[in-house]
């Protein structure tokens, strides 16, 4: 009895105790943490180059009341070709300075009164990559604060056509977004939107020099001026001085913009939408494509703006409602800036916060006590800027935060490693001095965020989950340091979900369907639908499901000659291929394209049942090759000018399509690997990018001293049973190349993977994981993020992902080319392997010259960089194109340096042959690591195992095609 009562009183104890430590609002409660009003108020380190800082540094500096000017003509040096002087260049009433998208050019001006100025520049966007303009500002060679280094200047974009088109079947298209250059006059800013308003700069008296260096994209300059920038009022000011001027509220007004009508954008991204949610949706149709919205998801990236006219009648004040839709962010809202002609109306239209609704609503500016705005009789500009408006300090503490948190983690990762001994006490807080400081200043921060949140927000949110939960755990750390190693796990997973947030919080999605411009009386249309509207909608829409061919893509009336085309990918990809041949290949040849988007996979039963295309697009590497042993792919070798048509491509790209004497396929895209490195923590630990593996393993003990480590990519175990070819291992590939090793021998009719060389490769490579213990799995882009991985190799589309999912990095990675062998004399080889995608005419296809028309149409340089701009447009940079054309990846927005980088290992890309059984060597190369790594076989024992079943599969599969052994 007395053993039950004893276990009854620890179950409740260890229950209150589970509770106390897993409630959220534990560090209110003990009064160390309140809700914040300012962020700005919170004070804990920030990066040395921050602007926060160098704010600081400056706080008492004065702010001159004047304007200085400095004509772009009155350059004073310029470092680099290209740099041309222009009069009336544009409209222009003047000279302006045409500079490219390399070189730096500088000009001296004279301060007499030193200060902080803000910094603007009148600019005209040259033609050039469709990707917003860069540059680094120094002044007196310096540069001042991280986030100078990279200035953004927008683009000006705008529908193609005036009007809406349509297809054949009554289907309205997205517009295709096109230049719509200008004369813009930008302020210097924080392009990530983390400072509302512009940089300030402090100049020293005398003559200062500034510079401007090209990292993207050409401009023309007229001027850059250093000027104050002016305060905006409060509406209760405004609002006084309509009264003065005596200024009314108009009678019975109402003008009413549609959304899809804006005029110009920063952004291609920010295309009309499509939007059937609702019957009220305007214009509306229950089965048809209506292009009727604009924003939503592209709409979300801080400084992105959109820009309508309205034309006014009568003068007077006026409300302004938007009828709007913010589905996205649950328990946070999202934030737009409004001007007029330019100029903010008054400060509250620097912030205009969107809560969400999963339903259309009409959302009047001012909400209980309606705004009013002054708009005289003409013609204005309306533009709405994507702002993080007082989610910013929000963002700032977290990012800061979570570079702190990283360092931590770095720091206890450097004594525990990453697989910790759970029942040790690594003595931490004694070993790691301000390690518990850290945290519980941390804890602090991040609680005082989530307060801040609730108390703005009204709800707790999954996103205020994430922060609750990393406070939790600093504290629990804190209170019990000896148990820091076992949780460094969930720590690190913890500081992920924080590097989420603020990738989640930044983006800010809103969609607009209208805006109005009324009498404060007039009586507006109902948003929302009602019932009845809504059960109308669906059965309509539930019936047409059955009548409406969602597979064809666009346009499908037939002409005399046409050509079936399946794509496998995705319906983004086919509506802006469709687009493309609409409006330039059909009407050039006359040519009618069927564009089908199919699932991946039905190629195969589709052409055994004589049921298949004519053309197949963006096919993996292999199937080319393997349906032409079966006389089922066309070869096109036989055109007269396939040789001009190859010349586009490296070989390396070709070679994968290259069988019996013919050429099955073309490449799309090629693929192949980079070095990527983090800058800050290899400078930290003294090091530099390896150029060769003598350097590599110099590295890695380094790495290894300090508990972090290298990447080499490898095959996830998992993705292989989904796979039916793997492809041979990247590292392996890039070891044997570079040594001048093949995979195949005799003209392609054995393995030659048991020569010595190879024999070697792939001793190197299982070295790195028996002897150095690279890890078999790993999440690159996360571990390379934190820090724990800050060197890497990974296929150069890596690049894309690091861009926009790891904001925080910004500027503190690079990368280069892969690392190489030196050869005998003094030369370092850099060769790897790439993968790629082609597309594949079919044997049986019924007009095999149209269909190559239309295959040398897709690959040619201006068709390539065209989809390859459209797509990124579409869905930003994660979504940039790895063409295999020579020349139009030089055209694709790439930063110079990075394109010089590519274009560097381009140049040492080999392609991997496809030959009969060759689906044999990705697989059992991996079986033979896979020996050699878990059961500790002899390298060259177990490969000579599996280049037995190689060879043989090779054999059997050459007798299986009647080809000569």
């Amino acid at each position: 009895m007395k053993k039950k009562t004893v276990l009854v009183i620890l179950a409740i104890t260890l229950f209150f105790s589970c509770i106390w430590a897993y409630n959220p609002s534990k560090s209110s409660d003990h009064g160390h943490v309140q809700a914040m009003t300012d962020f700005e108020a919170i004070i804990h380190e920030t990066r040395e180059d921050s602007y926060e800082n160098y704010v600081n540094i400056h706080l008492g500096a004065k702010r001159p009341d004047e304007i200085i000017r400095i004509e772009a003509e009155d350059y004073v040096e310029t470092n680099g070709e290209g740099f041309q002087v222009i009069d009336q260049f544009e409209g222009l009433n003047g000279k302006a300075v045409l500079t490219p998208e390399e070189g730096s050019i500088d000009w001296d001006l004279q301060i007499d009164n030193p200060g902080l100025y803000n910094i603007r520049i009148h600019y005209y966007p040259l033609e050039g990559k469709s990707s917003s303009i860069e540059r680094s500002l120094t002044i007196n060679g310096e540069t001042s604060f991280h986030g100078a280094d990279s200035l953004i200047f927008d683009r000006v974009w705008g529908n193609r056509f005036e009007e809406i088109q349509k297809d054949d079947r009554g289907n309205e298209l997205r517009p295709g977004q096109v230049e719509r250059p200008e004369w813009v006059l930008m302020s210097f800013k924080d392009s990530e939107g983390y400072f509302e308003e512009p940089y300030s700069f402090y100049f020293d008296e005398g003559v200062q020099r500034i510079s401007l260096s090209a990292l993207r994209e050409p401009m023309a300059i007229d001027y850059i001026e250093l000027y104050q920038e002016k305060s905006v009022k409060t509406y209760e000011e405004v609002k006084k001085e309509y009264e003065d001027q005596g200024l009314e509220p108009v009678d019975n007004q109402y003008i009413q913009i549609e959304g899809q009508d804006a005029v110009t954008k920063s952004s291609p991204t920010l295309f009309p939408l499509s939007d059937r949610s609702s019957p009220t949706v305007s214009p509306y149709h229950v089965s048809n494509i209506r292009i009727n919205t604009i924003g939503g998801l592209n709409w979300k990236l801080p400084g992105q703006w959109i820009e309508w006219e309205v034309e006014v009648e009568e003068e007077g004040l006026y409300e302004i409602v938007l009828k709007r839709k913010q589905h996205e962010l649950r328990g946070l809202y999202a934030t737009r800036s409004l001007t007029i002609n330019g100029e903010y109306p008054f400060e509250e239209m620097k912030r205009i916060r969107f809560n969400f609704n999963r339903d259309w609503e009409n959302q009047i500016l001012g909400e209980e006590e309606p705004y009013l705005f002054h708009l005289s009789e003409g013609t204005h500009r309306i533009r709405m800027t994507v702002s993080l408006g007082e989610l910013a300090p929000v963002l700032r503490t977290v990012e800061s935060s979570v570079l702190q948190l990283n360092e931590m983690y770095r720091q206890i990762l450097m004594i525990t490693s990453n697989t910790p001994d759970p029942y040790r006490d690594y003595q931490l807080e004694r070993r790691i001095p301000g390690l518990i400081e850290g945290f519980s200043e941390q804890a602090e921060i991040i609680q005082s965020v989530a307060d801040y949140l609730v108390e703005q927000t009204g709800e707790r949110s999954d996103q205020v989950a994430v922060l609750h939960s990393m406070v939790r755990q600093l504290e629990d750390m804190v209170r019990a340091p000896e148990t820091i190693a076992r949780r460094l796990d969930d720590f690190k997973l913890t500081v992920g979900g924080l590097g989420t947030f603020i990738l989640t919080v930044r983006e800010q999605p809103l969609t607009l369907d209208y805006l109005v411009f009324s009498s404060p009386d007039h009586e507006l249309v109902r948003a929302k639908a009602t019932l009845f509207e809504r059960a109308k909608h669906e059965v309509g829409a539930f019936v047409t499901s059955y009548t409406m061919d969602y597979d064809s893509i666009g346009n499908i009336a037939t002409l005399d000659r046409s050509v079936d085309v399946w794509i496998t990918t995705g319906r983004d990809q086919a509506q802006v291929l469709k687009g493309l041949i609409d409006e330039t290949f059909t009407p050039e040849s006359n040519i009618s394209i069927n564009l089908r988007l199919v699932p991946a996979g039905i190629l195969l039963p589709a052409t055994l049942a004589n049921e298949g295309p004519d053309v197949a697009l963006q096919i993996g590497e292999d199937m080319p090759v393997n349906y032409a042993m079966r006389n089922a792919s066309a070869d096109l070798s036989g055109f007269p000018d396939y040789e001009e048509v190859a010349t586009r491509f490296r070989d390396s790209g070709l070679q994968p399509y290259l069988y019996d004497g013919g050429v099955y396929g073309l490449p799309e895209q090629q693929i192949f690997p980079m070095l990527f490195y983090r800058k800050d923590i290899l400078e930290e630990l003294g090091l530099t990018p390896p150029k060769t593996w003598d350097e590599v393993y110099n590295m890695i003990s380094v790495l290894q001293k300090h508990n972090l480590e290298f990447f080499l990519p490898i095959d996830d175990p998992m993705m292989q049973q989904a796979q039916h070819n793997l492809v041979p291992n990247s590292t392996f590939a890039m070891l044997l190349y570079q040594n001048d090793g093949q995979f195949y021998q005799e003209d392609n009719k054995a393995s030659a993977l048991d020569s010595e060389i190879s024999m070697e490769a792939f001793r190197d490579w299982t070295n790195f994981y028996t002897n150095y213990r690279f890890p078999l799995m790993a999440d690159f882009p996360n571990r390379f993020r934190v820090g724990e991985m800050p060197i890497g190799i990974a296929d150069y589309t890596t690049y894309n992902m690091l861009t926009v999912l790891a904001p925080e990095i910004r500027g503190m990675w690079d990368f280069t080319m892969v690392p190489g062998t030196e050869m005998e004399d003094g030369t370092i080889n850099h060769s790897v392997a790439s993968h790629t995608t082609a597309v594949m005419m079919l044997e049986n296809a019924d007009d095999k010259d149209s269909s190559w028309e239309f295959m040398k149409w897709w690959t040619d340089r201006d068709t390539q960089i065209a989809f390859g701009r459209e797509m990124e447009g579409l869905m930003g940079e994660a979504a940039r194109y790895p063409t295999a054309n020579i020349e139009a990846l030089e055209q694709l927005p790439w930063p110079v340096e990075d394109y010089n980088n590519l274009e560097s290992q381009w140049q040492w890309v080999n392609g991997i042959p496809q030959v009969p059984g060759g689906y044999f060597t990705g697989r059992h190369l991996d079986n033979a690591f896979r020996r050699v790594v878990n059961a500790n076989e002899n390298p060259r024992e177990a490969l000579s195992d599996y280049i037995l079943y190689i060879n043989d599969e090779i054999e059997i599969k050459r007798k299986e095609f009647n080809l000569p052994n």
